[in-house]
């Protein structure tokens, strides 16, 4: 599952996308120091949370420990309901690993997913409080669309953006908004180097 993602917008750069959007945001805690980079489980990391209309960029923490100790940075939405917590995790694309073409090669094969049709990707997420933790977000996933399905068996929740504002409103079912994507929804490359 996607455990690495990039994420190169400044705040400015998200609040003009989502101001094309008719979804103003607000910076709550101070407009966060975004750097171009990549985010990789425990990083802390910009989502937006909407409520009654209002959206607001905030970072938190990728990943909460989970029962056994190990992170949830990935959590399946198949057949679930989130009346609260819902976040959109903002991203330029995400990455999947596969076993290198090269047996010799000790390292897995990365690939880019990016959606070149789309202001930036957003990812279905959810919040919650962690004691110890604070606040932080996991992805949510769902079965893998025809793009993503070669290279893993599930995939991160992507939601269009013309339903942004349709995810971070918890009266609308997310039945109805998470799924696999269509076929040429996402464009891949490997990222190897």
């Amino acid at each position: 599952m996607c455990n690495l993602y990039s994420q190169t917008r400044s705040a400015d750069e998200l609040a003009r996308i989502f101001s094309s959007l008719q979804m103003p945001i607000s910076f709550p805690e101070g407009a966060p120091n975004l750097q171009p980079t990549d985010i990789a489980i425990t990083d802390i990391a910009p989502v937006v949370r909407g409520s009654s209309g209002q959206y607001q960029l905030i970072s938190r923490r990728w990943s909460w420990p989970g029962p056994t100790g190990k992170p949830v940075y990935n959590f399946r939405s198949d057949g679930r309901e989130f009346t609260s917590g819902r976040v959109l995790i903002v991203t330029d694309g995400f990455y999947e690993f596969t076993k290198p073409a090269d047996p010799k090669q000790k390292r897995k094969d990365r690939w880019m997913f990016t959606a070149p049709e789309e202001p930036l990707i957003g990812i279905a997420g959810i919040v919650r409080e962690v004691p110890g933790v604070g606040e932080a977000f996991t992805m949510l996933t769902t079965e893998p669309g025809p793009d993503v399905a070669p290279y893993h068996d599930r995939q991160v929740a992507v939601v269009p953006a013309g339903h942004w504002s349709d995810w971070l409103d918890h009266r609308v079912p997310a039945k109805d908004l998470l799924g696999p994507l269509s076929a040429g929804s996402l464009h891949v490359q490997q990222a190897n180097k």
